[in-house]
């Protein structure tokens, strides 16, 4: 299992016991208001947008709030104006890490996430000194339920490229990023019921951490998903699931 499969599964049981929620419906406004920017406010025909609403959703974000980014970011209403930046370095054990970022001040947030891999035992890195060791491909969670062998039938002839099974969380079928939304819809269409959808960074290769390395590399994972201007962090590592178990 990749590190962006494990690195997911910590961040859902913190939001699940509450520890960040208030971070995560900041992010998920966030990426909300530029998307509607981006794209318009209509979901059905902006696909990112889509994407945000339904991460809102999983997050249990009040609708009201949803239809206020919308129109943040629409115009509709008054809003601040993000841009998107993404911050490559490397963690502790050679670990890559990719850091996706909304921000309303650059210089703050570069300063900021500089601090961050100093403080974690990293680095950051010039732009494009990583971001080639990771494919960005779609990732769409379907709820548990089915079989590996429907799931993975199902998601053939949707036009998925492979289906991870998560246990008892379900399965995460992957898709060329482009193609997410439309096999999103097959998948709905075969009566699968679909969780979180985005577009994800995953590592052609990966780097095994053990012992102090590799909780040195959660802390600097943890240290950047409490910036507020950070959207995701992607990193190419493995480590033992005893690690990450205690790291909750």
């Amino acid at each position: 299992m990749s590190g962006h499969n494990r690195w997911s599964k910590i961040k859902r049981q913190k939001e699940a016991m509450g520890a960040s929620k208030g971070k995560l419906f900041t992010k998920v406004t966030k990426e909300i208001t530029v998307a509607a920017r981006l794209g318009g406010g209509d979901v059905a025909a902006n696909a990112r947008l889509r994407s945000a609403v339904l991460a809102a959703r999983e997050a249990n974000m009040p609708s009201d709030n949803i239809a206020r980014a919308i129109k943040k970011g629409t115009g509709e209403l008054e809003g601040t104006h993000y841009e998107e930046v993404t911050y490559e370095g490397y963690a502790p054990g050679g670990v890559a890490v990719l850091v996706e970022c909304l921000t309303d001040n650059r210089h703050r947030t570069a300063a900021d996430i500089r601090a961050n891999f100093s403080k974690g035992g990293g680095n950051l890195a010039a732009e494009g000194s990583v971001g080639w060791l990771f494919h960005r491909k779609g990732s769409i969670h379907l709820k548990p339920g089915p079989s590996e062998d429907k799931v993975m039938e199902a998601a053939l002839e949707a036009g998925a490229e492979d289906v991870v099974p998560l246990g008892t969380e379900g399965f995460e079928v992957r898709t060329e990023a482009a193609a997410l939304h439309s096999v999103a819809t097959a998948l709905e269409k075969q009566g699968l019921t679909l969780g979180e959808q985005r577009t994800v960074f995953l590592p052609q290769n990966t780097i095994h951490v053990d012992g102090d390395a590799a909780r040195r590399v959660l802390k600097l994972l943890d240290l950047l998903e409490d910036n507020d201007d950070v959207q995701n962090v992607w990193a190419n590592y493995e480590m033992d699931d005893a690690l990450l178990a205690a790291h909750v």
